[in-house]
């Protein structure tokens, strides 16, 4: 019996996981564990509470459901807040062990670790039995700051990484001049890379686990919004381009700002919450064509996703993937991408939007398709192949199952 067959129990271990979460790691672990929930599988998932309200800074915590399926533990220490950073500087459990081990005990045929960073750290990755899989949802693996981004200002190209460390104000993690994390990832049977550029820079840095590059993916759908849910949402009725995502300043947002100020032709709408939200709304104060609506449900960002003439995804770190491309491309609609990262490759991948390299390429582009309609069509229809054939739910979880197949066969798990 081959795996899409079989039944499989997975522990999803990962920092994050909605509600307790901020962006698209905690998204897509919730997508994949609910996905294959679905499927007959039976899904456990191990989380940190104490993170969250440590990086919170008191927001809300939103309602969200999961499949049936899927069991959820949010763990939480005595201690606290000291809980994660014990682990962010000891590179160990510690406070959590214990619980963690207990539930690992109940026996699972795939443990997959996701953003480990402060929910157990590398020697989290020998705790319990099974085939071992991590995702790389950030640079972790290879930067003290999770995402590459030099002294806060510039992608990261020489590192300086007690400098750097400064800057961030993170407090030195010793454990990564010891032989902690290379030991550690002896446990794991393969990384998984949503993007080709991603696995590149981890092979470059001497990760010598196998990676496979399996992309990301967007649900089929998100339901529909109740008439509770609808009536607050501020559509513009003249055309708008949309930013979707997390408000902090490597997410390139901000320069959108001197881009739309005065610009007559099209607004833009801002989805999203995050550290840099107050200094934006600075930013952007007098520019009538521009509005924040804040977080919104799934099912309203996929309204304003219909709506727009395309999504802009403006990131000038390099992201490893994004989530609201896929989202994007599911709705027809097509993308305009900053040229660093791993966003360019899905637009070449797919030929659903375009790349700039300058703010006035990016108005160009935006010219471009407002004036086309019939090219903007055309954009969008080609995101959406791709999405159908790529990036949707079933061509994602084949790609899992079958790596899975693979190393349980090569083990002998089955």
């Amino acid at each position: 019996m081959n795996t899409a067959q079989r039944k499989l129990r997975f522990c999803m271990i990962t920092t994050f996981y909605p509600p307790y979460g901020f962006g698209g790691d905690a998204v897509y672990v919730q997508q994949l564990s609910n996905e294959l929930a679905e499927r007959g599988h039976h899904v456990t998932v191990i989380h940190c509470i104490d993170s969250y309200n440590l990086l919170s800074r008191g927001r809300p915590v939103l309602p969200c459901s999961d499949h049936p399926g899927v069991e959820v533990h949010g763990l939480r220490s005595i201690y606290g807040p000291l809980s994660p950073l014990a682990t962010q500087q000891s590179g160990l459990p510690l406070f959590k062990s214990a619980r963690i081990r207990e539930i690992l005990a109940g026996g699972f045929d795939v443990i997959h670790f996701h953003n480990i960073s402060l929910a157990g750290g590398p020697g989290i990755l020998g705790y319990g039995e099974g085939i071992k899989l991590y995702t790389l949802h950030e640079y972790w693996l290879v930067c003290p700051t999770h995402v590459l981004m030099k002294y806060e200002s510039a992608p990261c190209t020489e590192p300086s990484c007690t400098l750097c460390q400064i800057v961030y104000k993170r407090p030195p993690q010793l454990w990564r001049h010891t032989g902690l994390l290379k030991d550690s990832l002896k446990h794991l049977d393969a990384i998984i890379s949503p993007s080709r550029f991603a696995m590149k820079i981890h092979r470059d840095s001497g990760i010598d686990v196998p990676i496979t590059h399996i992309p990301h993916f967007a649900p089929d759908w998100y339901g529909t919004d109740g008439p509770d849910e609808t009536d607050d949402l501020k559509i513009p009725d003249k055309p708008f381009f949309l930013y979707a995502g997390r408000i902090e300043k490597l997410k390139g947002v901000q320069n959108l700002v001197p881009v739309f100020r005065g610009y007559a032709k099209a607004d833009l709408v801002i989805a999203g919450k995050g550290s840099y939200e107050s200094g934006l709304r600075r930013e952007a104060e007098g520019a009538g064509n521009i509005h924040m609506q804040g977080h919104l449900s799934r099912a309203r960002l996929t309204r304003l996703y219909k709506r727009a003439v395309a999504l802009i995804v403006p990131s000038i770190n390099y992201e490893i993937s994004t989530l609201v491309i896929f989202e994007a491309f599911r709705e027809k609609t097509p993308v305009i991408v900053n040229n660093i990262g791993a966003p360019p490759e899905l637009v070449e991948d797919s030929g659903g939007g375009l790349v700039y390299n300058s703010p006035a390429e990016l108005l160009g582009a935006m010219d471009r398709i407002l004036a086309d309609p019939s090219y903007r069509d055309e954009l969008g229809r080609k995101g959406h192949e791709a999405y159908l054939k790529k990036w949707n739910p079933e061509s994602h979880l084949s790609r899992y199952l079958d790596l899975i197949e693979r190393i349980g066969s090569r083990k002998k798990a089955w």
